[in-house]
């Protein structure tokens, strides 16, 4: 009887021990938002590029300073705060846009970078100014103007 009850005993702490192991989240859980190297002006304006014409979307809240702003040139101007550029950005996770991209850095120093970003598509170009700073060690980018032509 003694050997019936220390053999149910172990069972239930198996199921017990299982059960928990399943509910815990998994190592790869992706709850959890992805940082990104901004170490250098260099990683972040290739990961704001890869961010706008490839879809990416891991750390595209980090890649942003607090008081971001996006001027649009065009027909009509704009002006989109951070929290806007970045909820278009999430739901464009994973859309490539169809342009040739190149990337000009007109000024740089240890604490800022403008940079120039052409995107050619076909039958127009989008031109990006974008200013980066650098924000306690990690690169940001901290406002886009986008012009059209």
């Amino acid at each position: 009887m003694n050997t019936l009850a220390k053999t149910f005993a172990a069972a239930a702490l198996i199921v017990v021990t299982t059960c928990t192991m399943a509910a815990a989240k998994p190592a790869g859980d992706k709850s959890k938002k992805a940082t990104v190297n901004l170490s250098t002006s260099d990683l972040a304006i290739d990961h704001y590029v890869a961010v706008m014409t490839e879809g990416q979307s891991a750390g595209v809240e980090q890649l942003f300073t607090s008081d971001f702003n996006q001027k649009v040139h065009a027909s009509t101007n704009r002006i989109n705060n951070r929290s806007a550029v970045i909820s278009f950005l999430k739901k464009q996770k994973g859309q490539q846009l169809n342009c040739k991209t190149s990337t000009t850095i007109i000024e740089q120093s240890s604490d800022y970078m403008l940079a120039k970003v052409t995107k050619q598509f076909e039958g127009f170009t989008k031109i990006d100014l974008v200013t980066l700073v650098n924000d306690g060690g990690s690169w940001k980018v901290s406002q886009s103007i986008n012009s059209y032509k």
